[in-house]
């Protein structure tokens, strides 16, 4: 009996030691996508005129480095015609804006020119309500054990609001978005929710509500049901080709990544109890 489990195990060995063979996979490389970073944010209380938009291209599946786009024009105008400038920050990708004007329910039209190609794309500045309260629970999650954090607001009754929320924690590198619309609380208060159950007594953490369109709403809807709720952010490479809103008016087949946002803020830090 013993010699036969020696030659078992043996040849188990013999077996799996045989199999053993690196697999190079070959990744087919497409070519390189335009991703515009455009999110266009007011922050209640502030002038709004310091606005930054970002350039950069899609890149192969194990790269580390980002490739940024410069030498671009770009501008944002509003409906009186009113052109806002964004200038390169010398070879970064990143055009900054010191003098736009943010107007509530006012539509803009961002125009975008690089290596050949001028991208278009229009959406409408949105308000969102006040954080008004911030409510803490140390009895939540499906266990009961866990610190809940509830970001109270009083939705608007005369219009259809789309919300997208931003949770920012202190042990996370990247921010935790979902969206949410008011066809179930219209007019009434309500709240975002915090979704993450290692919270800590002492730590801080950073809430931040946006009014966001209809179509910016659907647009995050599929991204966070793609990605999950973990996303680094409006505009980081999904697992799925999702279009914006900008389009390519010289050539619609190379359509860019990326989206045109426009939203007032409301945004609070809290420290848990």
């Amino acid at each position: 009996m013993k010699k036969l489990v020696f030659l078992s195990v043996l040849f188990t060995s013999i077996f799996f030691t045989s199999c053993e063979e690196v697999v190079d996979v070959d990744l087919d490389t497409a070519a390189p996508k335009l991703v515009i970073e455009a999110a266009i944010n007011w922050e209640k209380g502030t002038t709004g005129n310091d606005q930054t938009i970002r350039l950069t291209t899609t890149t192969g599946y194990f790269e580390n480095v980002i490739p940024t786009v410069s030498n671009a024009i770009i501008y944002i105008e509003n409906s009186k015609k009113e052109r806002f400038n964004f200038i390169e920050i010398k070879k970064t990708g990143q055009y900054v804006c010191t003098n736009f004007k943010p107007v509530i329910d006012e539509q803009y039209t961002l125009t975008v020119i690089s290596r050949g190609n001028r991208y278009i794309g229009t959406e409408t500045l949105k308000s969102v309500a006040s954080i008004t309260r911030i409510d803490q629970n140390n009895e939540g999650g499906f266990t009961g054990q866990d610190i809940e954090i509830k970001a109270f607001y009083n939705d608007p009754a005369d219009a259809d609001n789309f919300y997208l929320y931003k949770y920012l924690y202190p042990n996370k590198v990247k921010s935790i978005y979902y969206v949410d619309e008011d066809k179930f609380f219209n007019g009434n208060e309500f709240f975002s929710l915090s979704d993450d159950e290692d919270l800590q007594i002492g730590s801080e953490i950073e809430i931040t509500h946006y009014g966001i369109s209809k179509q910016y709403y659907n647009y995050m809807s599929i991204l966070v049901s793609i990605a999950g709720s973990n996303i680094g952010g409006p505009f980081q490479s999904p697992p799925a080709t999702v279009k914006g809103n900008m389009v390519n008016v010289t050539n619609k087949d190379n359509y860019p990544l990326g989206y045109f946002s426009l939203s007032e803020t409301s945004t609070e830090k809290y420290k848990i109890q």
